[in-house]
């Protein structure tokens, strides 16, 4: 076993210099900065111009007060943002990895709307599962269940047994093994003044890195993620009410897949 906070050996040797070096240095880095900044103000430029697909079926999910349509989610705006959150049937809990990243909605929801979007978050557990597990985490966002629907298979989230027990699946526009009969993404859809509902796009994988604050003020800090000597790099992510001091990593730990009803899709945090 291996604390979460061992020190590199990069962070030890890491070389000193004057500050008109360390200056210069910067300067460097900081053009690069830019020119990234723009490339990436470009690739959103470009996502914005994908075209759309219209969404055709009429999906009818399970919320905190009963049956609310596709159209519903929107919650009376034109764009809609929608997490793929990994809590399948009888979990236990959510996706350590998936609810460190959910520990970022709550804040954004108030800004999101006055730019005319929603944010929902989707998942195949039914609600009361759903419920409890929100309740536990003390979160405040629309979260809804997509149990009676084909919703997730739909968006390439939720895989069947036969497929798992095939070893290959249709995730990230590509076929692959995936550890889990859930998976992560970001879904986009757009509603027009006639109720039309668009797909404009689609993230799974590292594309979901973005959306992931903590991540964004690790990658500031000289030891980074620090997940370079992870076997599964998410290894150290706990539930933010599963944290203790001193908690310890084992770096050898694979991803663990959800074993059936009352498992948790990441069944090492039972060992801490």
């Amino acid at each position: 076993m291996a604390t979460a906070t061992t020190t590199s050996a990069h962070t030890r040797e890491h070389r000193v210099v004057s500050l008109t070096e360390w200056t210069a240095r910067r300067k460097e880095l900081l053009r690069k900065e830019k020119e990234f900044t723009k490339l990436r103000d470009e690739l959103s430029r470009q996502r914005r111009e994908l075209p759309w697909e219209k969404v055709e079926k009429q999906y009818v999910f399970d919320g905190p007060n009963g049956r609310e349509t596709f159209a519903d989610l929107f919650g009376g705006k034109s764009q809609l943002i929608i997490y793929h959150f990994m809590l399948g049937p009888g979990w236990e809990a959510g996706c350590p990895s998936c609810s460190y990243l959910a520990d970022h909605f709550d804040g954004s929801l108030v800004h999101l709307a006055n730019r005319d979007v929603t944010l929902a978050v989707v998942s195949r557990a039914p609600m009361p599962e759903i419920a409890a597990f929100k309740k536990r985490m003390g979160w405040a966002f629309r979260w809804v269940s997509s149990f009676g629907n084909d919703f997730n298979r739909d968006y390439h989230v939720s895989f069947t047994k036969e497929e798992m027990a095939n070893g290959k699946v249709e995730y990230n526009y590509e076929t692959m093994e995936f550890p889990s009969e859930e998976a992560p993404g970001v879904s986009v859809f757009y509603k027009n003044e006639r109720g039309e509902i668009f797909h404009t796009y689609s993230s799974y994988g590292r594309g979901l890195d973005i959306l992931v604050g903590a991540y964004n003020f690790l990658d500031l800090a000289p030891k980074g993620r620090d997940e370079d000597g992870l076997a599964f790099s998410m290894a150290w992510v706990r539930h933010h009410d599963r944290y203790a001091e001193g908690y310890f990593v084992d770096p050898k730990a694979l991803y663990t897949a959800p074993k059936g009803t009352g498992s948790s899709c990441c069944a090492a945090e039972k060992n801490l």
